[in-house]
């Protein structure tokens, strides 16, 4: 397992770190986060200080909770994966359309008031971000076995025991960061108090049936690495910052959300979530109703979005401009993407597990050498507290801790009791409707599934005894501890009255509960086998447990 290390460079970063007395820091200038960005360059690998501030950009293989989780990280990778805990709800309906157009109901969160305790739950300790996911076309993304790709059509589906001819695909995930902690790119904080979104694109350079990837001197240029990210925060104008391609990206103008074209949304605001296709491209929009601002992105080549061209050997590294669409028409079980550890086309996710208290930060590797936890059950570290930030760092809440995944022991501040429960020590819950489809937005969606991706961030390669690939044995729910114990605590779904109609919401026991779906983890099912092609396999198949499922639910909210 490889320690990601930080590389204290910057003047702006030294001076942060010598003012101990500072409580609280005012929203930073550009040049205040250029410079905390290009002190840790990014505080995620071990790469950073052999690269320049300027060409390094993290791979999803280090301490980055910006990507999809993907299948089989050790075949793509080859080393230590940074593995992301998704619990999340996957929407079905056989209308057409429903695949690619559909729109959501969302409430934002509200911090607890008061200073800052470190026994208060906050949404920057409980998840990186949440966010609305959709399957997109990608024709230079796994399998790379089909030249073309069909948008928002069902003929995409693909049963890979039957064929390993499949279009490319990448996933979309519309991030939501809270506010607070460590500003944008070090951290995933926009504004002291404030929420930002993004677009991000993940896709695969990867082909499973010859066994290659992208050749490794094109993958070290790239934002996300063989698992690249296009990235776009969204905009009043819908022109983005900066390049979004993985590629071009640029942390000092993409990376940077301090630019009065940038979308915020205040905590507790109202706003409604549309992800549709246009002819230009998927587009993301969200609208404040409570400020009344509207931010949005389409992920077209007029935009600057792009795909890298698969090439596996050589040095070749080169950006092909690009209008990302909709993979499927529908959504159900099928509408896969067969490279993800989820099951999902359209999806709701909340990331976690990706921050724990640490009482001291090493100067010299950027990680935990003091001790980490929740006050009163510190322990000793272990070999996943990286990625550590001095509570001086922070945009508000001065909280010294670390954001690399809480695997394989699940003891971190998301597997405590430190859930919305409708108490004011703790958030207010994210709630968000069942969404829409159709032209107007007026058909629901009559199925939903609950789905944790537990088992594949359980499994060996990161350190836990999870039997995936055979008997599922060791792939429990809840997770367990370094000390082997059941984690203290889980999220999970419950159904709540909104006063004007239901929606889903992520926590312990919420206020105006309608159905808690058992009140416990138990919630996202029973172990789900799914079928992938073999690295190498020339088509061959081999099935793993990546997810617990609870299966499709009738959708009466």
């Amino acid at each position: 397992m490889t320690n990601p290390s930080i590389h204290y460079v910057s003047t702006c970063w030294i001076r942060l770190e010598r003012r101990e007395t500072v409580k609280r820091l005012p929203v930073l200038s550009v040049a205040s986060v250029v410079g905390l960005v290009s002190a840790t360059v990014v505080a995620f690998g071990t790469q950073a200080g052999a690269a320049s501030t300027s060409s390094y950009k993290p791979g999803c293989t280090e301490s980055f909770p910006l990507c999809t989780e993907v299948a089989n990280p050790q075949e793509a990778f080859g080393k230590y994966y940074v593995g992301h805990d998704e619990p999340s709800v996957e929407f079905y309906s056989s209308t057409p359309g429903s695949g690619n157009h559909a729109r959501f109901q969302l409430t934002i969160p509200t911090e607890p008031s008061g200073p800052f305790s470190q026994s208060k739950g906050y949404d920057f300790e409980l998840h990186p971000a949440f966010w609305f996911g959709m399957a997109l076309c990608d024709t230079q993304s796994f399998p790379e076995q089909q030249p073309d790709c069909t948008p928002d059509s069902d003929s995409n589906i693909v049963d890979p025991t039957q064929t390993f001819k499949a279009p490319g695909a990448a996933f979309s995930e519309l991030q939501f960061y809270p506010p607070g902690w460590i500003p944008q790119f070090a951290g995933t904080s926009c504004d002291p108090t404030k929420w930002c979104v993004a677009m991000t694109i993940d896709s695969l350079s990867e082909n499973p049936i010859n066994g290659t990837t992208l050749n490794p001197a094109c993958q070290s240029q790239l934002l996300g690495g063989i698992e690249y990210v296009n990235f776009a925060f969204l905009t009043l104008d819908g022109k983005p910052l900066g390049p979004p391609n993985p590629l071009q990206f640029n942390f000092s103008t993409s990376g940077n959300p301090n630019n009065p074209n940038t979308l915020f949304l205040n905590q507790g605001d109202q706003a409604t979530v549309t992800l549709t296709d246009t002819p230009g491209g998927f587009e993301t929009i969200v609208s404040d109703t409570t400020t009344g601002q509207t931010g949005h992105m389409v992920a077209s080549a007029a935009n600057g979005f792009g795909q890298i061209k698969y090439v596996p050997r050589g040095h070749v590294c080169q950006m092909l401009p690009y209008d990302f669409h909709p993979l499927y028409s529908t959504s159900s079980p099928q509408t896969r993407v067969l490279w993800a550890a989820h099951s999902y086309n359209l999806a709701f996710s909340d990331e976690i597990g990706h921050f724990d208290f640490c009482t001291h930060v090493s100067a010299n590797t950027g990680s935990c050498d003091g001790m980490e936890g929740i006050p009163g059950d510190q322990e000793n570290v272990d070999g996943d507290d990286n990625g550590c930030f001095s509570a001086t760092q922070s945009l508000l809440y001065p909280a010294t801790g670390c954001f690399d995944t809480n695997a394989p022991g699940f003891d971190g501040v998301s597997y405590q009791n430190y859930w919305p429960d409708g108490s004011g020590t703790k958030p207010t819950p994210i709630l968000f409707s069942s969404p829409k489809t159709g032209v107007n937005y007026t058909i629901p969606y009559p199925q939903f599934a609950f789905e944790a991706d537990l088992p594949r961030i359980e499994a060996a390669d990161l350190g836990g005894t999870c039997q995936r690939l055979t008997t599922g044995a060791n792939c429990v729910n809840p997770p367990m501890t370094d000390d082997g114990a059941s984690a203290a605590f889980y999220p999970h779904y419950s159904t709540v009255s909104t006063g004007s109609g239901c929606a889903f919401g992520l926590g312990a026991t919420l206020p105006n509960t309608l159905d808690s779906f058992g009140g416990s983890s138990a919630e996202f099912g029973p172990l789900y086998r799914l079928t992938y092609w073999t690295f190498r396999g020339h088509g061959a198949t081999n099935q793993r447990y990546n997810d617990f499922n609870s299966g499709s639910l009738t959708n009466s909210c």
